[in-house]
């Protein structure tokens, strides 16, 4: 095995693991945000990740120009825009159309690909992507009802999320990953801070029992998935990450099986199904070296 393959199924791996993280949390951030407003706990939660990453960022200075605090600042607005529309959405929508649409990222990915022209997404991919979103739609049940205001702001979302994975593949290769990681989170914080004194004042109060909800999300869910992300993307394709994270879901309701006894239901098992094929179809036909581009692996941005 190559390590040019090796590289690419260890991105493959990786990646997984961040959906099965943030699937993990679903619960967590659920209940956290039932004792904190939504800004409140998004500037607690992205603020300490933030202190977190600045320990690890600081020591490598050095490797900070403009340009990296502009790549930073540009995915920080799309994941706080992907982040607060969602939350706005879904007080005028319900859980199962949100977590559809939110979904439509995978599809949205290709069709910017081919727009942009930065990517021309191969057959395989585009029917992995249509066979996962399929099975996000048998997971959220199908009841879509009438497309509202809350609809249009969580597709909105979704195009967010979707440019998000875009550019992180765009620069992930170009600039520092740590400083990368470490400029997107502050400004999800910075933003969130400022709607909280805005749209949230008052209500804001820090309360002690979300301490536990914080430190999993800030260092794992928030520090760990997304360096992750920002590192292992540049060995695959911004198309293909999107349809290997579309298995958060099935992790989401993989743990709520196991942790809160939940019922499985035949759509949830189907839509699992249905996201795993749509990774393996979109592995097929597609070279490990097509995925890397043209240059090789030791000039894959910097190594850290």
């Amino acid at each position: 095995m190559t390590k040019v393959t090796r590289m690419y199924l260890l991105a493959d791996v990786s990646l997984l693991a961040v959906a099965a993280i943030w699937g993990l949390t679903f619960v967590t951030v659920k209940n956290a945000i039932a004792i904190l407003p939504p800004f409140a706990f998004n500037f607690y939660r992205f603020g300490l990740a933030t202190l977190v990453m600045l320990i690890f960022a600081l020591p490598t200075v050095k490797k900070l120009n403009k340009e990296t605090v502009r790549a930073g600042i540009i995915l920080g607005i799309m994941l706080f825009t992907g982040y607060s529309l969602q939350t706005l959405g879904l007080l005028y929508t319900t859980a199962s159309n949100a977590g559809f649409i939110t979904g439509l990222s995978v599809v949205l990915v290709p069709i910017f690909s081919i727009v942009s022209s930065q990517e021309k997404p191969e057959l395989p991919v585009l029917i992995g992507a249509v066979s996962a979103t399929i099975g996000l739609g048998l997971i959220a049940g199908g009841n879509f009802g009438n497309f509202n205001i809350g609809d249009i702001l969580v597709l909105c979302c979704a195009v967010s999320f979707a440019l998000h994975i875009l550019y992180v593949g765009k620069y992930s290769a170009l600039y520092s990953t740590i400083w990368l990681v470490t400029l997107q989170i502050g400004t999800v914080a910075l933003l969130s801070g400022l709607c909280t004194f805005f749209f949230e004042r008052g209500t804001n109060s820090f309360v002690p029992s979300v301490w536990l909800e914080l430190i999993i999300t800030a260092l794992f869910a928030t520090c760990f998935a997304f360096f992750v992300q920002n590192y292992m993307q540049r060995f695959t394709s911004p198309s293909h990450t999107a349809i290997i994270l579309t298995t958060e879901p099935v992790f989401s309701v993989l743990f709520s099986v196991l942790l809160l006894q939940e019922t499985l239901t035949a759509g949830a098992a189907w839509g699992g199904l249905l996201i795993v094929v749509g990774m393996l179809c979109s592995e097929i036909k597609v070279s490990p070296r097509n995925k890397l581009g043209k240059a090789p692996l030791s000039t894959q941005g910097e190594q850290e």
